[in-house]
């Protein structure tokens, strides 16, 4: 839960500044929403039964997907040009009957969260847009350690157009924007035909995690379909109404799944700021507990994550413990720290790093994270 909060909350800043406008939209749906975006007829066999209301003729789904919510959002109220492009963001969870043979751990599950967003803008704004989307994804897996990936564009198999919806020129316009994008990007990328969403291509990156498996994480797709379905619009400068183009992305793609992929890459050594625990506080013995306390306290108040370790048992078992733990740092806490009001610091791999204040630990700490982020700033 920790580290699917923090993981979020660090999308939602690099959102913020990049101008999303962040959305929730209801778990349920009812059955025309779908049947206008076309997930029911691609789909409807994936979901879960339809759920029947008190009311007669009156049909709702568990939610397969946010776009079409976003695109009601869209639909609520008139645009100008220039007030695109509009961006909404949502960590919205979605539900597929996924056959239970194909469930497996986090990374294949029935009900699972996005880190969905949608980008309604208009033709002349698509290049730059799909390319800030890029820069993010980027930010997103050099933030985390994933720099071993490579860009797949996904078209749409010309063999088999009964998988598609739209018509064959706003697909080529969709696929030309996304390669154009990838080459300006300079990305490594391949083409795989038939891998498509059925409303438009996209952009995967296909990240490759430590112990050489390959992952489908993040996800970005142009769709000049959905705009169509729902009837979306804006006005022009000439005073007309014309379509918007829709980007959809996803950076992690489920977080369920990013979560259990970055605990396998990292074998849960985790950067400093991401750890669900950074510090443990451990007792030498009982009676330093009201220290102990005191101290958590203050790393609390400095928005530290700690804990303490106050079981009985020797302070050597509780430094092994914290060790095969891989909390990055460990406070022990004796008769001599509590008597100078400081703290003994142990960093993980390292070992002792000596007696000194909490008010110095805490700048330690600070100077640690802000070194692993500057980095990857956005």
């Amino acid at each position: 839960m920790l580290l699917y909060v923090i993981l979020e909350d660090f999308l939602k800043v690099a959102q913020k500044k990049a101008g999303y406008e962040q959305v929730i939209t209801p778990h349920i749906g009812s059955k025309e929403l779908y049947m206008t975006s076309g997930h029911y007829e691609k789909y409807g066999e994936d979901s879960f039964q339809p759920i029947e209301t008190p009311s007669e003729g009156e049909t709702f789904l568990l939610k397969p997907m946010n776009c079409p919510h976003h695109c009601e959002i869209y639909n609520s109220r008139p645009w100008s040009y220039k007030e695109l492009p509009k961006r909404f963001a949502e960590f919205g969870t979605v539900y597929r009957y996924e056959q239970s043979g194909e469930l497996h751990g986090l990374t294949r599950v029935r009900g699972f969260t996005q880190d969905d967003a949608h980008i309604f803008c208009t033709p002349d704004q698509l290049d730059q847009e799909f390319k800030n989307v890029i820069d993010l994804v980027l930010y997103v897996f050099g933030s985390l350690g994933f720099d071993n990936f490579e860009a797949q564009v996904s078209i749409r198999d010309p063999k088999k157009p009964e998988k598609y919806i739209g018509n064959t020129k706003n697909w080529e316009l969709a696929e030309a924007a996304i390669i154009s994008a990838a080459k300006e990007k300079k990305l490594n990328f391949i083409i795989e035909e038939g891998e498509a969403a059925f409303y438009g291509p996209k952009l995967d990156f296909m990240v490759k995690d430590a112990l050489g498996r390959k992952w489908q994480l993040g996800t970005i797709q142009v769709d000049y379909n959905l705009p169509e379905r729902f009837e979306l619009n804006y006005k022009g400068s000439d005073n007309e109404l014309h379509r918007p183009v829709m980007i959809h992305r996803a950076p992690f793609g489920s977080l369920e799944r990013f979560v259990a992929i970055l605990l396998e890459h990292t074998g849960g050594n985790f950067p400093l700021w991401l750890s669900p625990n950074q510090v443990s506080i451990l007792c030498v013995s009982e009676k330093h507990e009201k220290y102990a306390k005191k101290v958590l306290s203050f790393l609390e108040n400095h928005e530290i994550r700690a804990f303490i370790d106050n079981r009985n048992e020797t302070i050597g078992k509780k430094i092994r413990e914290a060790e095969m733990s891989k909390v990055p740092f460990m406070l022990i806490i004796g008769e001599k720290e509590a008597e100078s009001d400081n703290v003994s610091v142990r960093k993980h791999h390292e070992g002792d790093m000596g007696v000194m204040e909490t008010k110095s630990f805490v700048e330690i700490i600070n100077k640690e994270i802000s070194k692993s982020i500057s980095n990857f700033e956005y």
